[in-house]
């Protein structure tokens, strides 16, 4: 079975600050809006940007490889050329990384690049990759 596109909506509290995060750093195309969301194209997947009063509080983190891992978060796997050439451009951009672009699981089944970081709002979102794509799911 062809693997569809996600839909996923989330809060913030500003329409304009989710503009420059989605469409101007990471490349997001825009579509349909209203005055309180907006549809991103976030690399193949509808993501919805609704606007709220205030954010909702943040769950404690959990630790994963000895890093304090956002949760929620949500986000994509990319092909590692991707990755990487996205990791270049927020660290150009001097984003503030919740985690910055490392490999995890160096060498142990599941190995993978990964990176978070919140959106002006405060949502946690994560981008990994892997050298061989068979390794998502290993356990």
């Amino acid at each position: 079975m062809p693997v569809m596109p996600f839909h996923l909506a989330i809060p913030v509290t500003s329409l304009h600050a989710s503009r420059g995060f989605y469409a101007d750093l990471l490349g997001c195309e825009q579509g349909r809006s209203s005055e309180q969301w907006i549809d991103w194209n976030f690399f193949g997947h509808q993501l919805v940007t609704h606007l709220v009063a205030a954010m909702p509080s943040r769950p404690a983190p959990n630790n994963v490889d000895d890093k304090a891992v956002p949760v929620p978060h949500f986000g994509v796997v990319l092909k590692m050329h991707d990755w990487q050439r996205l990791a270049n451009r927020l660290q150009a951009a001097e984003i503030e990384f919740v985690i910055a672009p490392y490999v995890r699981f160096k060498g142990q089944p599941g190995e993978q690049a990964t990176m978070f970081l919140l959106d002006p709002c405060g949502n946690a979102l994560e981008f990994k990759a892997f050298n061989d794509i068979g390794q998502l799911f290993v356990s």
